[in-house]
This record gives structure tokens, sequence and C-alpha cells, in this order.
């Protein structure tokens, strides 16, 4: 249902695209839409705001309820996609998470939405299961890997 209302709005729907700020939003407008259950409170407080970054805070505390919901789909979203990228690159010295979105809701990750949806991939769990999964909480990871290929192609 979410894929067939992103279309609706996009040509081309991919995960970047839902796992992304903007895709946290675009979530809570799917849910918005479809189950007509967004309190007045919290509709007007958007608008003063970064829709994602209040909906992901939201979402964490549990109110209003649209917000966890949008946060939990999205986390399994996640979690699947991390789980299709480790079977695809057999990724067995584990799978890091980075970005500015993963080290803020760190703590929904951390609940089994993000691992079950991981390791919902038939009879491949027993190897994903061996694959440690882990957020990047430094926000210079990028820069200090630009920096170490810099270092290698001068000297």
């Amino acid at each position: 249902d979410l894929l067939r209302y992103l279309r609706t709005s996009y040509l081309h729907v991919s995960y970047e695209r839902v796992l992304s700020g903007p895709g946290l939003h675009s979530i809570y407008q799917f849910l918005r839409d479809t189950k007509k259950n967004e309190p007045t409170w919290f509709a007007e407080k958007l608008p003063t705001g970064d829709p994602t970054a209040l909906i992901a805070e939201a979402g964490l505390t549990g109110k209003p309820d649209i917000c966890k919901e949008a946060l939990q789909m999205f986390v399994s979203i996640y979690g699947a996609e991390a789980g299709n990228m480790a079977l695809k690159t057999l990724a067995m010295g584990g799978v890091y998470l980075g970005g500015g979105i993963a080290p803020k809701i760190i703590s929904a990750l951390r609940e089994d939405t993000f691992m079950k949806a991981f390791l919902a991939k038939g009879r491949y769990k027993r190897l994903l299961a061996k694959i440690p999964v882990r957020v990047i909480l430094n926000p210079h990871t990028a820069l200090l890997g630009a920096a170490s290929v810099a270092a290698g192609m001068v000297g």
C-alpha cells in the first residue's frame, strides 16, 4: 500500500527515497491519508519545524500513535533493506548504519522491529544472524574515510 501511495507522487520509488528524512515524512503522510488518525494538535505543530525531526522525536516517545507507527514502519523497511544489502554483499564483517537518521533513532533501532526485518530472509536467516549490525555514531566518519583515501593518493 505504501508503494502504491508513493507512486502517485513519484515515477520511481527506491529504498533510498523511503529511507531518508523526507521518506519518514512520506510514511507519516501515507498513514495520515489512509488511516485518518492525525491528531489536530500535531497537524498544527508540523509546519512550525522540521517535519522529519518532529515525527522522529514523537515516534520515539510514542505520542501521537501515528508517529510511532510511522517510525516503526521506517525501521522495519530499514531493517529489510539492510538485510537485503548484507545478503547481496555477504557482509560477514558487519553492517554499519550511517547517515544522519540512524544515530537519532538508535533506541528504535535497538527494538526488535529492525532485526526481525533484517533476519526475515527465509533460509538465509541463520546466515544473517551471524552478521553484526552497528550504528555509526561519529558524525565525521565520511570525512575520515575521504581523508584516508586522499592520504593514500598523495603518498
